[in-house]
Parts: structure tokens; sequence; C-alpha cells
């Protein structure tokens, strides 16, 4: 297996000797030209983390290494400065006084001037604001001046892209828009980077791989999929967006649930929570049912798919299916599966994980 370009060991930062971890014992690997995110709640602990990396936070414990050299760690402490590694934080901090081309040259204290204008000129082509050179931040669009503030971070020509919630301030469309030209501009360099982000629609759709973070310490790493439709924990199964949980009694790869038999994605024994996505349930004929009846309670038409709200014995689930099935409320149905449920690392009881959809995510919670 290659050498990653970022290696962070088992990270932890307090900010006193007596203090709790605000981060502890975080670890992942990010591979050369990969997108990696840190997705969590507020106060969680990710920005902390990426400015461990950037260097403007020393780590109480761990290492960061960045292409085999140490940044930090019992060696020492690379200044950062000395790291290579560039940094977009939600503020984009532009110098009003000066124009776009001579704030992306601000960041590039190499060569001389006509080489640092140069660099600075190369890096907005990179982003597309060539021809905007001219023009103070205040005459730019929010989302122009995003791609400034990226052309500033790009010009010195970092190993490492780190991104602190950069598109955060940007309305819905334009924020889809800006982070969909920024990824594949990344792509197109070959570059490394790390989002921190508490949206998850931008996490699934931006990353790689992502980290998905909780009171310091990291509970899942793996690609967007992966990570949506086989969490480990319920912390993730919930925080990445609406799913049914049912409390189940296990033999081998099936489960007794309150929606009737199951298959599951891995073997075990006894009393388990499980995850199911909306989108991984459907409906049939009351006939047909293997388990309860449930009755239609609410239906949301969106489209190229419907939502359906169902109750069965007292819990409400959530049904996602494409337009061509057409339930109203006050029909008789039965839920069926149409993939295996995912057993979640959980030694929740029924009084503190009732059976039923989960609550919209919150970036708070």
């Amino acid at each position: 297996m290659s050498t990653p370009l970022l290696s962070v060991q088992h990270l932890t930062k307090r900010f006193a000797p007596d203090a709790a971890p605000v981060i502890h014992d975080v670890s992942f690997d990010v591979a050369d030209g990969e997108i990696f995110s840190i997705l969590g709640p507020s106060g969680c602990g990710k920005t902390t983390t990426l400015r461990c990396i950037a260097g403007f936070e020393q780590a109480t414990e761990g290492t960061v290494l960045m292409q085999r050299r140490t940044l930090s760690g019992p060696g020492g402490h690379v200044p950062p400065e000395q790291r290579e590694v560039g940094i977009v934080f939600q503020e984009y901090a532009l110098f009003p006084h000066l124009s776009v081309l001579e704030n992306v040259a601000f960041g590039v204290d190499v060569g001389t001037k006509a080489q640092q204008v140069d660099r600075a000129r190369e890096a907005l082509d990179m982003v597309g604001l060539g021809n905007l050179e001219d023009r103070r931040p205040q005459h730019l669009s929010g989302g122009q001046q995003q791609r400034v503030a990226l052309a500033r971070t790009l010009a010195p020509e970092p190993n490492l892209l780190l991104l602190d919630e950069p598109f955060s301030n940007l309305d819905a469309l334009l924020r889809e828009e800006t982070r969909q030209e920024v990824r594949q501009l990344l792509k197109d360099k070959g570059m490394s980077a790390i989002l921190v982000t508490h949206d998850q629609e931008e996490a699934l759709s931006f990353s790689d791989r992502l980290a998905v973070m909780r009171g310091g310490q990291i509970d899942q790493v793996g690609v967007p999929e992966e990570v949506y439709y086989r969490p480990r924990t319920l912390f993730v199964a919930q925080f990445l967006g609406r799913t049914n949980l049912l409390l189940s009694h296990a033999a081998g790869r099936e489960a007794d649930t309150p929606l009737g038999p199951v298959k599951l994605d891995r073997e075990t024994n006894g009393t388990v929570l499980v995850s199911m996505r909306p989108e991984h349930l459907t409906l049939a004929a009351p006939e047909n049912a293997d388990g309860p009846v449930g009755t239609v309670v609410g239906r949301a038409f969106k489209g190229h798919d419907i939502t359906y709200r169902v109750r069965c014995d007292g819990s409400e689930y959530l049904v996602h299916t494409d337009n061509r099935m057409s339930h109203e409320p006050g029909d008789a149905v039965a839920i069926r599966s149409l993939e295996p449920a995912v057993v979640l690392e959980s030694r929740a009881t029924p009084a503190e994980v009732p059976s039923g959809a989960t609550p919209e995510p919150s970036a708070s919670a």
C-alpha cells in the first residue's frame, strides 16, 4: 500500500492540563489526490482537528505526518508557514483596499514580485476569475469572493488544502454550484484536500471518503455510500439522514422485527438495534404482508419519488418509493424490506430507542 500524503495518528488536544480533551485519539489518513471530509455537529472538535493539522494549535498527544515528515509530535512542532498547507476559512478575509490580483499575490512569498504576480494570475485562471483581477472584493458576488479566497490559497502551491466550512456563507443554490466547481478543480489538479463541515449533503457529495465525528472522537471512516448505507453506530445512522430504527431479535443472518422477519447485513444473535433507510423499504398489499399491516398516515409527493409515513403497531415509519406506486392516507399496507437491515453497535433498550422513523438530523446534535 502506498504511503499516504497525510497521516493523523492518535491526536488528542486539551486546552488545559486538567481539562477534558476537545479531541481524543483521532486517527485517519489522506491519500495523494484524495478529498477527505470531517463531518459532525457543532462543537464536536472538527475545526480543532483541522487547526492541529495546519499548525495553529499544538496537539497534546499524537502525531501529524506529511509525506513521512513529522509536522507535530514528540519530535517537535513545525510552524504553520513551513507546513506547505493552505487553508480557506468560513470568512474569506479578503483585503477590501486591494484588487483581486493583489489579494491573491499577497499569499505568495517566493520568487520575485513579477513571479508572484504570475503565480497569482495562474491561480485566478484556475478558479475562472482571470478577467476580474482588477476588481475590489466588495464588488464581487459571494461565490466570486469564495473563489478569490481559494485562489489565494492555491497560489503558493500547497501540498494539502484545508477547507473550514468554506461554503456556509453562500445561499443554497450557489453553495451547491460552487462546491461542485471546487471539487472538479481539485480533481483536475490532483490536489488533496480536507473539508470540515456540519452539512451532511455537502460531505456526502464532495468527498472521496469522510469521517463522522462526535464528542471529539471519530465514529466511522469510509466512502460516502458505505457510511450512509452501512452506519456502524446509532449516531452515524441518525446524523447522516432519516432512517427507521427497529429493536429486533437476531438469529444468524435474520431477525424478527416489529415489521416482520428481515435479513441482516451480518451474522449476530440476541437483541439488536437495526437501521433501515426509507429508500430500502417498499409498500405492498396487505395480503402480501410478512408481519403486521400498517396504515398510511401521510404522503409527500416529491416529483421523482414519494415519501410515505406509515403507522404500524403504534410506531411510525418512513418509506421512499418511486412515483409509480400510489397510496393515499388511510390505505392499509404492508412494509417490506428491499435490502438487509444494518446492525448497529448499540446497547440501547426499547425505552431509549423506540422503533420507528428518526427525526431530521441536526447540525447541533
